[in-house]
């Protein structure tokens, strides 16, 4: 999922090593980078609704590995963790090694703004949604972003948009899409 210019890194040096025990590297190193309850949730979500995709799987010419990526339409999901990504509503710095962690966390920010860049420069469409937001309006946010690369494209894989009157719209949610994508 990082992706960086092979010239220049987004990350400052790092002038000072992560002083944690063996208790803490441990359970940091069982952190998981992909299958997350948020991206599962919003997998179950575009799939109920007919989507196939692929999954954490690299561009190519790119290090980027998005969560979900439609490689025909041109579209790479991210579903981005509050800590992990610095949502300013919900991550708390740690009190041990602040500085260590603002330094880190806001360079997750500048390589998701990077990576956002490479990928818009080379034709893709890229949604991002935070774990945060409601499971309905992220799977919506995503469709419809499918949808509209699918008209730009003149693509007619994928599932049919639903317009009849007795057929729910590509917006409506099944009984397993309540809440947010953190489930």
């Amino acid at each position: 999922m990082t992706t960086h210019d092979e010239s220049i890194s987004m990350r400052a040096p790092r002038t000072d090593a992560l002083d944690c025990d063996a208790g803490t590297s441990q359970r940091m190193s069982r952190i998981a980078r992909k299958d997350t309850a948020p991206e599962l949730a919003l997998r179950r979500a575009l799939h109920s609704r007919g989507w196939r995709y692929f999954v954490d799987r690299t561009i190519d010419g790119t290090r980027c590995r998005p969560d979900l990526s439609f490689p025909r339409l041109r579209v790479a999901v991210f579903v981005d963790g509050c800590l992990w990504h610095y949502c300013e509503e919900h991550t708390h710095i740690p009190r041990r090694n602040g500085d260590y962690w603002l330094d880190k966390l806001l360079g997750n920010r500048r390589r998701d703004v990077a990576t956002t860049s490479r990928l818009e420069r080379d034709g893709w469409s890229v949604v991002r949604v935070w774990e945060h937001d409601p499971l309905r309006e992220a799977a919506g946010k995503v469709e419809a972003e499918i949808l509209s690369a699918r008209r730009r494209m003149g693509v007619s894989h994928g599932p049919a948009e639903r317009t009849g009157p007795d057929e729910p719209t590509r917006s409506s949610t099944g009984p397993g899409e309540v809440g947010t994508v953190a489930g």
